[in-house]
């Protein structure tokens, strides 16, 4: 019998600890990367806390309290973190230890990827590291952001973005959706959706904060999703053509008001909604399946495979077959929800 392959290294995450960083995000961090998986297909994930005094607990709100384990020099060792995530912070005006933003420095240069959730990003701006930088936090705190820093790119509407190393995204949930989405873009669509079912979460929402800033909305659109059942319908038949005009002939809306109220239920237009669901389903049968490459583009309603390989490029920056590549599951190795 040949021997066993060795096991792969777990994936290092430095959660950043110090005073002032806010208990949500620190319990989304430690869920997504702090719980074992692996019976479910989950690769190994090895989750630090390290902070300028390891000796000492950090203090979070609500009378919790989070232990470090590693000093803030681990993050650039000669085994450095793998990514490190900021936790949003209660106040945005809190003065930071030196210590911590110096960390983040040394980290980014190192070429090692640095995320923060919600109001995190006031602490990487403070770090120098959004200077020319795409940015996101909290549709409140966005206004704020761009004037103290007006160096910094501050898109308000996004769930989240990158800019060359440097992750940052919008309010409490939107952390989730980073955090699942780093784990997506390291292990692919399937292992994300397996810790997403797990915490009972969606794997990824499309659309942008604009869903969810406060605004006057007619009552209709805030008591129940009128399209909805088109949305299930559409998601149910992907691999058949869609425009706007036929998914509007079945909420029996006219073109221009059905693309009105979609973008005002999601966030987002139908046709980019349209294409974010097919890229996910390519994704999955890409990993889980033989299928040739034609086949897949066109169960997943690409249509040809130069259409999928275009969108792939633009969504996920990478190529249907390298994609595969990367992310097919072996047979029989498919991973069960918990």
């Amino acid at each position: 019998m040949p021997p066993k392959p060795p096991a792969p290294r777990p994936q290092r995450i430095a959660l950043l600890a110090f005073p002032g960083i806010r208990a949500f995000d620190v319990s989304v961090i430690t869920e997504v990367w702090g719980t074992d998986r692996t019976a479910r297909g989950v690769p190994p994930f090895a989750l630090h806390r390290p902070a300028a005094d390891p000796a000492t607990p950090v203090p979070l709100t609500g009378g919790l309290s989070l232990t470090p384990d590693r000093p803030l020099h681990w993050l650039t060792t000669l085994t450095p973190a793998d990514l490190v995530v900021v936790p949003g912070v209660e106040d945005p005006h809190a003065d930071l230890p030196a210590p911590v933003l110096d960390a983040l420095r040394h980290a980014h240069t190192a070429g090692v990827p640095v995320a923060a959730l919600c109001a995190g990003a006031f602490v990487l701006a403070r770090a120098g590291l959004l200077d020319g930088r795409r940015a996101v936090t909290h549709w409140q705190l966005a206004p704020e952001l761009a004037a103290r820093h007006p160096a910094a790119r501050v898109e308000p509407e996004a769930l989240y973005v990158e800019d060359t190393g440097i992750w940052t995204s919008a309010g409490t949930a939107a952390g989730i959706d980073l955090c699942l989405h780093l784990v997506r873009t390291a292990h692919g669509a399937e292992t994300a959706a397996t810790i997403a079912r797990s915490m009972v979460t969606a794997p990824f929402r499309t659309g942008t904060q604009a869903q969810f800033i406060e605004h006057p909305t007619p009552r209709a659109d805030r008591d129940a999703d009128a399209l909805a059942a088109v949305r299930a319908h559409a998601l149910a038949h992907l691999d058949q053509p869609h425009t706007v005009a036929s998914l509007a002939a079945r909420a029996g809306m006219s073109p221009r008001s059905f693309a009105r109220h979609f973008q005002a239920t999601t966030g987002t237009t139908p046709l980019h909604w349209l294409i974010g669901r097919r890229v996910a389903a390519a994704q999955k049968l890409l990993e889980r399946t033989d299928h040739p490459l034609p086949e897949v583009a066109r169960r997943a309603g690409f249509g040809s495979e130069v259409t999928m390989r275009q969108h792939f490029a633009a969504h996920l920056g990478t190529s249907p077959r390298d994609y595969r590549a990367a992310f097919r599951h072996p047979a029989g190795s498919s991973p069960t929800a918990r």
